[in-house]
């Protein structure tokens, strides 16, 4: 795993290597143990390396023979190995181990069609003197991250938008629409990002800069058009999942460093590790979060894991005031607006995996979303029930099967929850159905915007946005797969993958690999019959009929519980943070002009009186600090917010 950057001119002028090394600098914490740039006429291209896999050869940019191509590249192809016999069967010569040379060669073979034969997570460029092209490409479900603009005929990239921001053509202004859908959907919609001018490049997408034109394009898509009921037998299914969930760990468990797992003590990374113990000679290496709070703690079930599996196990115990510490660090990993603090934790713990000795770790990640687990399935799947009859009392009871962990709503009335879920109020045939009581509760924090603000977005809709992005046969899926694509398309790359994922695993130097993302287990189970996912309201029905032999019966029993950490009321534990105060001060919030200051202190006051809070308390607390905090160290504060954050310096190979 890496960091990477770089520059493309179309006047075919050197690129000044000291540029390359001030983007790439910026990114060391993705890559500490060996960097180096390329600096030619009309391209750079800057690499920060993890070494994982041939740790003494696989050094970067990498070209190859006759140094027509140079790669960057960000990621592993776990399908390396078998790519690599094939390419020596075709006459390919290698001078190293690594898989970054496997694609480069690969390139050679089948040009920009190279991608579809990969079978991994990647984020990279590669350099073609002979046609002056510059090739991106981003991974099919948008693990590892690649942003990029193009300024004055520039096209300028990075694994990270800080190393675009160390261009001095790159300006820094805050894209209120991109803010508006993180206020709606907890994302931005690709190719959007929070800053003006800065795109993403979307999970499954390759660019080609040529000419001084881009162009990108779709290389892979999500297709949930579900399989026929009688497709295949139930036990074929099954046979079938054993079958690829195997492979897709094996071969995530190619690396020249040891591998450990991320145990959360739930379904999904219990299948792991009971598929990890199978494989693994050595004692399996464990690691897991526990909370103080006892809703959120998970530790019980953990530990029942962990003396199942007979694992070595370590874990971080963490409270609200660890996560109001590590805060503004999260957000300069992050680089966009959080509605929750759950990506702290995860901080916090791959500093403990790296310490522990480990740059690697798998994870149950992707599950809930492929397999149908999250309770907004089950949701969807009561409220359709309750809107052929809202009237029918013994209907609306099921309500009180959804979210047994939110103690709040569990002591509401029938009638408002009702309400909540919008029962007999919704369209069932609308697109986003599944996903309505959700970001409209999430939309209720816009109401902390200032007047500027609200006055930028008035002709502004998300919704309508995104209704113009969904796919032209998704009016034809089950309505099961619909759901599943708004979370696998929209919340699994830009927050789960992300900001829950590869920022604050990398600002350690680890890398989280994902078995259940493998594109063979996700094509698998888009084309699985719903009943198949959830049974009733037995969610991951498939993966429990599967695996459930193989793991702690308390494990398979028990209720989904999504991961969650301590929010809003973090921040104002004493002692409270001195970002906190002054980045929620009347004084501030006025000057950036983003939010109401009014509206705020009264905000600020609910939680410094201990007042009764809401879970729209907690997210637009949690949304404006972290606003707040990403315009002080990446529009006003940005050459002060980079060395505070400990940004290293490195020793640089040049070429």
């Amino acid at each position: 795993m890496c960091g990477i950057a770089g520059v493309c001119n179309s006047r075919n002028e050197r690129v000044d290597s000291q540029l390359l090394t001030g983007m790439i600098e910026l990114v060391y914490h993705r890559g500490p143990d060996a960097s180096g740039i390329h600096a030619d006429f009309g391209i750079g291209l800057a690499n920060a390396r993890l070494s994982i896999i041939d740790l003494s050869g696989g050094a970067q940019p990498m070209h190859n023979a006759d140094k027509s191509l140079w790669i960057t590249f960000n990621g592993e192809i776990f399908n390396y190995l078998e790519l690599r016999q094939e390419l020596l069967a075709r006459g390919h010569r290698f001078a190293t181990e690594s898989d970054t040379e496997v694609v480069l060669h690969l390139y050679e073979e089948e040009g920009e069609q190279c991608v579809r034969r990969l079978n991994g997570q990647w984020g990279f460029a590669i350099w073609d003197i002979k046609t002056r092209k510059l090739f991106l490409s981003r991974d099919r479900m948008g693990v590892r991250p690649l942003f990029y603009t193009v300024v004055s005929g520039e096209l300028i990239f990075g694994s990270e938008i800080k190393s675009l921001f160390a261009h001095p053509a790159v300006s820094r202004e805050l894209d209120l629409i991109a803010l508006d859908q993180i206020f709606t959907f907890w994302v931005t919609l690709p190719p959007r990002t929070i800053f003006k001018g800065i795109r993403e490049l979307p999970p499954g997408h390759s660019l080609v800069f040529e000419n001084g034109n881009v162009r990108t394009y779709p290389y892979w898509q999500l297709d949930f058009s579900a399989a026929p009921e009688q497709a295949l037998s139930e036990d074929d299914y099954v046979e079938e999942l054993q079958s690829l969930l195997a492979d897709a760990i094996r071969i995530r468990l190619r690396a020249d460093v040891p591998v450990g797992v991320l145990l959360s003590g739930g379904l999904d990374s219990t299948i792991v590790t009971a598929l990890v113990r199978k494989f693994a000679h050595d004692r399996l290496r464990t690691f897991s979060v526990m909370f103080t709070a006892k809703e959120l703690d998970e530790s019980v079930f953990q530990q029942e894991a962990v003396e199942f599996f007979s694992t070595s196990h370590d874990q971080i115990r963490c409270d609200g005031t660890d996560i109001a510490r590590v805060f503004a660090d999260v957000i300069w990993h992050t680089e966009k607006p959080l509605v929750r603090a759950a990506p702290a934790p995860i901080y916090l713990l791959s500093q403990l995996i790296r310490d522990d000795g480990y740059k690697v770790v798998l994870t149950g990640e992707g599950a809930d979303e492929v397999f149908g687990g999250y309770d907004i399935y089950k949701e969807a799947k009561i409220r359709r029930f309750c809107a052929a009859q809202p009237e029918s009392k013994r209907r609306l009871r099921l309500l009180r099967r959804l979210y047994p962990y939110q103690d709040n709503l569990q002591r509401q009335p029938d009638r408002y929850l009702q309400n909540f879920f919008r029962v007999g109020q919704a369209d069932t045939s609308n697109p986003f159905f599944s996903h309505q009581p959700r970001w409209e509760l999430t939309a209720r924090m816009k109401c902390f915007f200032s007047d500027q603000t609200r006055e930028s977005l008035r002709d502004y809709d998300a919704l309508a946005e995104l209704c113009q992005q969904l796919p032209p046969n998704y009016d034809r899926w089950h309505s099961f797969g619909q759901s599943q694509y708004l979370e696998t398309a929209l919340l699994l790359p830009g927050y789960i993958l992300s900001s829950q994922g590869d920022r604050p695993a990398l600002a350690h130097s680890v890398e989280a690999r994902h078995p259940f993302l493998d594109y063979r287990v996700v094509e698998f189970a888009a084309k699985l019959p719903p009943r198949l996912k959830m049974k009733v309201l037995n969610e991951k029905y498939i993966l429990k009929r599967t695996f459930g032999h193989m793991l702690p019966p308390a494990i398979v029993r028990r209720p989904k519980q999504p991961y969650r950490a301590p929010d809003g009321r973090s921040f104002f534990a004493l002692p409270i943070q001195d970002y906190v105060e002054t980045l929620l001060s009347p004084e501030q919030i006025k000057t950036d002009a983003v939010f109401d200051s009014s509206a705020v202190s009264k905000l600020v006051s609910k939680f410094t009186s201990g007042r009764a809070l809401g879970v729209k308390d907690d997210m637009a607390l949690v949304g404006i600090l972290s606003t707040q905090l990403l315009i002080h160290q990446f529009i006003t504060q940005f050459s002060q917010g980079a060395s505070s954050c400990g940004q290293v310096k490195a020793s640089y190979a040049v070429s």
